[in-house]
């Protein structure tokens, strides 16, 4: 079974970290899909977010789409990226997002089942 794993955290956090800190927080997250990549539990399909201001948001609005830069939710964390996980059940894959290495500016992970389509 297919699973996503949302990054979740307030991506300004990382402006106040200094290359050194952004190099080994990333070398840490290499070294989380070097442990679960041969194991098959990480596919591909995943994706690392650019930051929230270099989104666009469209909501429905009264004469149609309405488009607004940046995602304008009422609060700091956003998704900032996305692992897909294969595991047997939604418990196995919360263990396994359970061993991600946290640092600045992700404060939480969410695991969701991905709906299949039978293809």
């Amino acid at each position: 079974m297919r699973f996503a794993m949302l990054i979740c955290g307030d991506d300004g956090e990382w402006d106040a970290l200094s290359p050194a800190e952004v190099q080994d927080l990333m070398n840490q997250v290499y070294g989380w899909f070097e442990r679960w990549q041969p194991t098959g539990k990480v596919v591909e399909g995943g994706a690392e977010l650019q930051p929230r201001g270099t989104a666009r948001t469209v909501r429905v609005g009264a004469d149609g789409p309405v488009i607004t830069d940046g995602p304008y939710l009422e609060l700091k964390e956003v998704v900032g990226g996305i692992v897909m996980l294969e595991c047997d059940d939604v418990d196995e894959a919360a263990r396994i997002a359970a061993t991600w290495p946290f640092g600045p500016g992700m404060s939480a992970l969410e695991v969701r089942p991905v709906i299949s389509t039978g293809a």
